[in-house]
């Protein structure tokens, strides 16, 4: 399998902006899609932002074994599908999954020399305040997402590699030494 970096931490602390920074300046570095149950937000495409499917196609896909890791997250499901690793496995291109504490852990357990990136808010405040101002969810949405980053939170301390998004032009600096190093001098 080529390096499967993994990088997780609560809703709103910023993975996406992060992802989309390292992958300028490691521009070998593909994103898997990842599998979803809840609805496109404007501006998304289905296999661009999710591979957008129905509750029973989501069921389905687990009953048949098709996901390296999957888990619920507010209410809805997500997952990363193996077929999309695979493919990229087959390239040799190392990859990036933007995934949840679940299927991080999932990732560690299925394959053991993945890279697991941990991303902090520098506060829980702060991270209240991302949500809020993103915009995208309804207040009771945002009391979930809060409600499983306290959970998240305490989690941090299992993965080798924590990054606190306070600056973002600090946090794209520590998390592409990160994953440089890692492409570098990969685990197996």
């Amino acid at each position: 399998m080529s390096r499967v970096i993994v990088i997780t931490g609560p809703s709103g602390v910023g993975k996406g902006t992060l992802i989309r920074l390292l992958r300028e300046q490691v521009p070998e570095l593909g994103l898997s899609v990842s599998a979803t149950t809840r609805a496109p937000r404007p501006g998304e495409a289905d296999g661009v932002e999710y591979h957008f499917l129905s509750e029973d196609e989501f069921v389905e896909h687990i009953a048949h074994g098709d996901f390296v890791e999957h888990a619920q997250y507010a209410g809805r499901r997500y997952g990363t599908l193996r077929a999309e690793l695979e493919r990229r496995a087959s390239s040799g291109e190392p990859v990036a999954l933007e995934i949840e504490v679940q299927g991080a852990r999932q990732i560690r357990d299925a394959i053991p020399g993945a890279l697991l990136i941990f991303i902090a808010p520098p506060s829980r405040e702060a991270l209240r305040e991302r949500l809020v101002g993103r915009g995208t969810d309804d207040a009771e949405v945002v009391e979930r997402r809060l409600a499983v980053a306290e959970e998240e939170l305490a989690a941090a301390g299992e993965f080798a590699k924590v990054i606190v998004n306070d600056r973002l032009e600090d946090a794209v600096r520590d998390l592409v030494s990160v994953v440089r190093r890692g492409l570098a001098h990969p685990i197996d």
